[in-house]
């Protein structure tokens, strides 16, 4: 897998179970594999098509560094599969523990906001 992107928990960040809001682990994963959807295609214009089952296997907490990473599953015509695993980075131990994971799909769309063919070169 690839590392696409590093957040770290924030006090504003959490809910009211003193753990991260799972939506804000959604909106982690969506802009991760969102940039990692436009990399392959070569194109920012990218949408959020599907979010699978979204497995939230343990707790985040203030401070605790999350790493991102993907792993392109399928090329279609003009959509592209992502698998995605957030990680805990335990930095005093240089460890890190899958702590949720999804498959998303996006489409390539064109200027006119349709589905565009993806270009591979």
């Amino acid at each position: 897998m690839k590392l696409i992107s590093t957040n770290i928990c924030k006090t504003s960040d959490i809910g009211v179970n003193d753990n991260l809001f799972g939506g804000r682990m959604l909106s982690w994963l969506d802009e991760a594999g969102g940039i990692m959807a436009s990399q392959v295609c070569k194109s920012t214009n990218v949408i959020t098509l599907k979010i699978d089952e979204v497995l939230f296997l343990r707790p985040v907490k203030v401070k605790e560094q999350i790493r991102i990473y993907g792993k392109l599953d399928r090329i279609g015509n003009t959509s592209i599969s992502l698998h995605l695993e957030a990680r805990r980075n335990c930095v005093e131990e240089n460890t890190e523990a899958v702590v949720c994971s999804t498959k998303m799909i996006f489409v390539h769309i064109g200027e006119d906001g349709r589905p565009k063919k993806i270009k591979i070169s």
